[in-house]
């Protein structure tokens, strides 16, 4: 049977990519599926394109690489998907190209998630003709989120959590039988990679409005098959100044550390700055915005993102309270060291997640030192000693940790917030950003002023623990203004060593 071809409803504008790419097919039968051609339709830009065709989709990503001078992947081989990374215009692009899944277009795009994402273009003429046998046009206009057919979901768990983001990046309603077809074969995730679960949600943490796609993943039983810590976390209490319980502390947590990436992000805008606390932020905060981008757009592995990490920091932040939770004599909450416990319990997520070392390292650091900006804000003043402390301690990490201490704070008072306690807890992490970004050579990581030869030569000293320690304590002497020059730096170490062994006497 043929194939129905309609045309699109008005003129669709494509990636200038789309038009290089015709020559190369010429006469070739190829169709634009998926993503792209859902984009177009929004009228939204995309960089991934995915194409279908009849044979062996490897050989034309791989003239698609050449061509453009770009890398060249091979993905799948039985099912004989290629990849070609390149660049147009300056503009870099994925081309993803696959074999027909089964024997025809038709079959192929019946065998996808979802409707509005089951549409084809033949990649000829005017690109102007659509193949739709599911009517995922009218679903995308009526802004409906709908399975492509009953198997769909059972087919591949993982579509569950993929329903969950598209619904919410483009605003579509999750049509009733497909929402409870996500209840019943959602559980199936805990039969796919955890590769592919994590690559799934940490997209879903990085799309738009991750509380709400984590509520959403909540009341369909599945967050606790992600992340089993959240568990223990429903209906703990907690002392003031929380408002909340610890299960809504950590979803307003997530919800304001997205307010607070877009509000340093490029994307902010005059609504999103809008509510007072994110505008203090950007009273205060705004001069570190060009590092503190740059900070965030460094790519993490598999094009996982900074903002879906810290997104998972404030998820997971606060994971040790319900294991440390104990009663003083006057009836007083407490969790104590609840930091220490949650940055293993980070690490042994991390772990089950597939997190590369680096992100594992992030992770923990987060939750192992949310709480030091907060310690700092209770000090009378905040001295180049603590401030090198904390960055000794932190490392690069303290960058992140800065950011989930403003989630973190505007969690724990929610309405109840005071304009000055809040501007104190800006000023403390203004004061650590001005350091890191600014006065790195000389509060952050100072050039040493003698190294451990030179000391262990004046004071004679054997290789021990204590040139080590002698030699940290003039580090932080020097971070603090206190020394300049190497004599004074040995002159300290005079007056220390003799101080110790004082002591030890």
């Amino acid at each position: 049977m043929p194939i129905t071809e309609i045309p699109a409803p008005f003129l669709l504008e494509y990636p200038p990519l789309v038009g290089a790419l015709l020559p190369l097919i010429g006469e070739r039968e190829a169709y634009l599926v998926g993503g792209a051609v859902r984009d177009a339709l929004l009228r939204r830009p995309s960089h991934d394109l995915d194409l279908a065709v009849p044979d062996d989709g490897r050989q034309l990503a791989r003239r698609i690489a050449n061509a453009f001078q770009g890398d060249y992947y091979a993905l799948d081989a039985e099912r004989q998907v290629g990849r070609a990374l390149v660049r147009y215009d300056g503009v870099p692009y994925s081309v993803d190209v696959a074999r027909f899944r089964g024997t025809s277009l038709e079959e192929d795009l019946r065998g996808r998630d979802f409707t509005v994402n089951a549409i084809a273009i033949p990649l000829r003429g005017d690109l102007q003709t659509l193949i739709d046998p599911l009517n995922g046009v009218q679903d995308l206009f009526d802004k409906r989120l709908r399975r492509c057919t009953p198997e769909a979901i059972r087919a591949d768990p993982i579509r569950a959590l993929r329903a969950i983001r598209q619904s919410l990046q483009f605003k579509l309603l999750i049509e009733r039988e497909t929402r409870s077809d996500l209840r019943t074969y959602g559980v199936g995730i805990l039969s796919s990679s955890p590769e592919r679960v994590r690559d799934e949600f940490m997209s879903m943490l990085n799309g738009a409005k991750p509380q709400a796609a984590l509520r959403a993943l909540d009341s369909l039983g599945l967050l606790r098959l992600i992340v089993p810590e959240v568990e223990a976390m429903r209906g703990l209490t907690q002392p003031e100044p929380h408002i909340y319980d610890l299960w809504e502390h950590t979803l307003n947590a997530v919800e304001r550390m997205d307010a607070v990436l877009t509000t340093i992000s490029p994307l902010r805008t005059e609504e999103s700055a809008a509510d007072s606390a994110l505008g203090l932020i950007v009273y205060l905060l705004d001069v570190f915005r060009p590092q503190l981008q740059a900070h965030l757009e460094v790519p993490l592995p598999n094009g996982r993102t900074v903002r879906a990490l810290l997104i998972l920091a404030a998820l997971l932040h606060d994971c040790g309270k319900p294991a440390t939770r104990s009663l003083d004599e006057d009836g007083r909450v407490h969790f104590h060291q609840h930091e220490i416990v949650g940055a293993e319990q980070a690490a042994a997520r991390a772990e089950a997640l597939r997190l590369s070392n680096e992100e594992m390292a992030r992770l923990v650091g987060c939750v192992r030192h949310h709480m030091r900006p907060m310690h700092l804000r209770s000090a009378e003043s905040l001295s180049r000693r603590a401030i090198y402390r904390f960055w000794k301690a932190t490392g690069p990490v303290g960058v992140d940790v800065c950011l989930l201490t403003l989630a973190d704070y505007l969690a724990t008072v929610g309405t109840h917030l005071q304009v000055q306690a809040w501007l104190g807890h800006l000023q403390v992490v203004r004061a650590l950003l001005e350091a890191y970004f600014n006065q790195h050579a000389q509060v952050v990581s100072p050039p040493p002023l003698i190294d451990g030869t030179t000391l262990m030569e004046a004071l004679k000293l054997a290789p021990s623990r204590l040139v080590g320690q002698l030699l940290e304590q003039i580090a932080e002497a020097q971070a603090s203004g206190e020394i300049n020059t190497p004599e004074e730096a040995l002159e300290l170490a005079r007056r220390l060593r003799t101080n110790t062994d004082a002591a030890q006497g």
